[in-house]
Parts: C-alpha cells; structure tokens; sequence
C-alpha cells in the first residue's frame, strides 16, 4: 500500500496548473511548427508564425499561452493499492486554488451558471476519476477556454446513421465552429457509451498526442479521413483561409446500446493544453 500525503498532491496539481497554460505540450508545438511549414496560404503562413513567435514568448517571459486559462479539467486514474491522508477532490481544488493565484492565471468560474458570480479563485475543477489497478495516482490537466467550447456539439444518431452519419456531424460541428474556435483546431470525437460518456470520451480524446493514431484500424482510418477532409473546407488558420483547418482528429469509443449511436465533438483551439503527472 502506498500512501501519498495531501501536500504532495496539492503541490502537484498547482504546479500542473502553471506549467499546462504557459507552455504547450510538445506535441502541439511539433504541429503548430509542422503546419507553418506546410501552409500554403500566405496569410495562413503568417498567422501561424506569429503562434510560433507567442510561445516563444510566454516561454520566455513565464506569461499565460493564452489569456483564457480555462476552466480546470482534471483526468485522474486512481491505483487501488493507494492510500490517501485525504481527500483527492479537496486537495485537488486546492492546488487548482494555489496554482491560479500564484500563477497570476485568469480566473474564469462562477459559482452559479445564472448568477454568474465569480468564485475568485477558478474552483471548483472538473475531475473525471478512474480507479485502476496498482499503486499509481496519475493526474493530468486539460485547461479548457470556453471560445472552443463553446463551439462543441453532442448528437444522438440512430444506429443507421452509420459511419457516415459520424462523418456528418464532425464535419457539420467545425464547419460552424469557423473561426469562433481559434484555428487550427484539435477536433475530439467521442462515440458510444450513453449521452454523457460520449462527451467526456470527445474531451479525453483532447488529452492524447496529436502524434498517436487510435489503435484501433477501423477508426484510425476514420481520424486520418476526418483530418482530410476537415483540412478540404479551406477555413484556415484563424479562418481566414488556408490548408490546416485542423492538427488533428482524435477519436475514443466505447461500447452503446443497440439502440443508440451517441457522438460528441469536443473543439480546441490551437492552444490544446495537456500535461500529465503520476506520484
């Protein structure tokens, strides 16, 4: 049995907080850096340039990548052979709280959706957990700005709808998604499960390496045609035209019911953060 104090976790979720939103993950950069080299749109070409150029700078001067920091989403995977002092939900909010503050990240909750007052401190964080086997607790980030998110859509296919009807409302959510998403998207895809699961497939899906294809064939082959065609409607970057619509497509499933073919498309912008720690 492993035990893992409060302390650790709450420093290590405000530390995951800071760093998610000033650096970009590696593989979003190798994208970024791969779509400036490919664009063939002048204007495209340009504005991915000055995406390279503002990492560089938040690398430099420790600022935000982007000035919305996102609503705090957290993907943990909870081994059953740990022991916590406390609890995981409270001590993660606290280094959300922490990670927020001493960061100087924006703080862009509010405690009622009517209200709309604002909590101050960026909590409460959203946590999907997972208990495992082993003796692990592994957290990762996914701060999540609402110009993307707002742009997400979940529909309720019927099973003749088919692959083709998945294909439809991929493409019809970032055809309307345009610019309002910041292009170059990252396009998560969620299918099966039920009405929630499929949504929280489609932002797991957000979470995984533009650079890592589904292991699956038949729907490796689907993220690869999706990423074509969506990169065919010519939005472009910013959407203002161009070849790279989107970085990636990434595609998680899980079993439905015989009646059902529940799908959601998670948008992210360009700056789709991402980073893991395991203690």
């Amino acid at each position: 049995m492993k035990e893992i104090s409060t302390e650790a976790i709450i420093q290590a979720v405000k530390e995951l907080c800071i760093s998610a939103n000033l650096y970009l993950a590696p593989d979003m950069q190798r994208a970024i850096r791969e779509a400036a080299d490919t664009e063939n749109s002048p204007l495209g070409k340009k504005i991915l340039g000055q995406l390279k150029e503002n990492l560089a700078i938040a690398e430099q001067d420790r600022i935000p990548i982007c000035q919305d920091t996102g609503m705090a989403v957290f993907f943990v995977r909870l081994g059953q052979d740990v022991r916590l002092t406390s609890g995981l939900t409270e001590a993660i909010n606290e280094g959300v709280r922490q990670g927020y503050e001493e960061g100087c990240l924006r703080k862009s909750v509010v405690s009622d959706p009517l209200l709309r007052v604002n909590t101050g401190d960026n909590t409460p964080a959203i946590i999907h957990y997972d208990v495992v086997p082993g003796e692990e607790l592994s957290i990762t980030i996914a701060p999540k700005g609402f110009g993307s998110e707002n742009m997400s859509r979940q529909f309720m296919l019927k099973p003749a709808d088919g692959i083709e009807g998945v294909k439809g409302v991929v493409l019809q959510t970032v055809k309307e998604a345009g610019p309002n998403a910041c292009p170059p998207f990252v396009v998560g895809v969620g299918i099966g499960g039920d009405f929630e699961l499929s949504c929280i497939l489609a932002k797991k899906a957000l979470t995984r390496s533009t650079e890592v294809r589904s292991p699956l064939p038949h729907i490796r082959e689907l993220e690869e045609e999706l990423l074509r065609r969506v990169n065919r409607l010519g939005i472009g970057p910013a959407g203002l035209g161009g070849k790279n619509t989107a970085l990636a497509v990434n595609i998680e499933t899980y079993p439905t019911h015989i009646a059902g073919l529940p799908v959601a498309v998670n948008m992210c912008c360009h700056v789709n953060r991402h980073k893991t720690v395991v203690l």
